[in-house]
C-alpha cells in the first residue's frame, strides 16, 4: 500500500484568508519592502495624509470666501450689543494742540463696537498729525477709548516765504500761525530752514553767551546761516558745520573781550577763514556802507 505525503509548502496547503477590515490602499509589494513600517502601517499613513491634504483645502476655501473674518464681526457686533461699545473718549496730554482732531479720528469708525476698533490704525493716524510726537491707545471696558497724547515742544518759528509755522527742535512743522500770534520764540527764515534747525542748535549750544541774545536765522541759498542779533547786527557764517561752528566761537570769545556786539556795527562777515570783515553804518549822505577788514 503506498501512503501519500503532503509537504509542507506544497500548493495542496490551504492559505489563510484575508481579515475583513476598512479599506486598504495598494502598495506594491517591492516598495512595502524597502519601508520600515508593515502594510497596515503603511495604509494608516497614507488616510492620514489625505485627511491633512483635505483639512488645508478647506481652511483656503474658507479663508478665501473671508468666513473666519465675518464670524469675527459678528462676534464683536454681538459684545456690542451687550454693552461692549464706545460711548465716550478720554484724551489726556493735550495742552497746546487742538483737541478736536483726535476725537474725530478716534470716532472714525467703521463700528463703534470695543472688540473691532482698531486702536492701531487710530495711532497711526494719530502719528500723521504734527503736533503728536507719540500716541498710546487702549481699550477701558465696558464702553470707553483713552488716548494718551504725548505733544511735540515748540521750539523756534519758520517763516517760508509768506507762510508762517511753529516747528519743534527737529523741524517738524507743527502749526500755522498767524503773525499776530507770534510767540517768543527764535525766528528760522528761508526755504527748508527747518530740515536745518538741529544744526543750528547745536552751533548755538557751543554759545551760550550769544545764543539768548539771537533774533532770528536766515538759511541762505540752501548752504549756510546769517544769524540776526536783536541788537541789530547780523553774523555771516561760512559753508559747513565745522568751519561755521570754529567761526563762531571765535566770534564768542571776540564779542567776550571787546563786546562786538551793541555797538552799532551792521555786519560781521566771517566766510573767509581766519578773517573777519565789518560793515560799519553809513553816515548821512554816504552812498555806500564802509567795509573793515580785521584779522582774527
Amino acid at each position: 500500500m503506498s501512503i501519500a505525503r503532503v509537504r509542507r509548502g506544497s500548493p495542496g496547503k490551504a492559505r489563510p484568508r484575508a481579515k475583513k477590515g476598512g479599506p486598504r490602499v495598494n502598495v506594491p509589494r517591492r516598495l512595502v519592502a524597502r519601508l520600515p513600517v508593515e502594510q497596515d502601517g503603511a495604509n494608516r499613513l497614507a488616510r492620514w495624509m489625505f485627511g491633512l491634504f483635505a483639512m488645508g483645502i478647506i481652511g483656503v476655501a474658507l479663508v478665501a470666501l473671508e468666513v473666519p473674518a465675518k464670524v469675527g464681526a459678528g462676534l464683536g457686533e454681538a459684545m456690542g450689543e451687550a454693552g461692549f461699545r464706545v460711548r465716550s473718549v478720554d484724551v489726556t496730554g493735550v495742552q497746546r494742540m487742538d483737541s478736536r482732531p483726535v476725537f474725530q479720528i478716534a470716532l472714525d469708525q467703521k463700528s463703534m463696537a470695543m472688540p473691532l476698533v482698531d486702536v492701531a490704525t487710530i495711532r497711526q493716524k494719530l502719528l500723521r498729525y504734527g503736533w503728536v510726537k507719540d500716541a498710546r491707545v487702549s481699550r477701558r471696558l465696558p464702553d470707553t477709548l483713552v488716548i494718551d497724547i504725548v505733544e511735540r515742544e515748540p521750539a523756534a518759528l519758520w517763516q517760508d516765504k509768506t507762510r508762517l509755522t511753529l516747528i519743534d527742535s527737529e523741524g517738524v512743522v507743527l502749526d500755522r500761525v498767524k503773525v499776530s500770534d507770534m510767540p517768543d520764540l527764535p525766528l528760522l527764515v528761508g526755504a527748508g530752514a527747518n530740515a536745518h534747525s538741529q544744526e543750528l542748535n547745536l552751533l548755538l549750544a557751543a554759545v551760550p553767551t550769544l545764543k539768548p541774545q539771537l533774533e532770528s536765522a536766515s538759511w541762505v541759498g540752501g548752504r549756510r546761516w546769517d544769524l540776526n542779533f536783536q541788537s541789530g547786527e547780523t553774523v555771516v557764517l561760512p559753508e559747513g558745520e565745522a568751519d561755521a561752528k570754529k567761526a563762531l566761537a571765535k566770534f564768542a570769545r571776540l564779542d567776550k573781550s571787546a563786546g562786538l556786539l551793541g555797538r552799532g556795527i551792521k555786519r560781521f562777515d566771517l566766510r573767509i577763514p581766519g578773517k573777519m570783515i565789518v560793515r560799519l553804518p553809513h553816515a548821512p549822505g554816504d552812498s555806500a556802507a564802509t567795509d573793515a577788514k580785521q584779522e582774527s
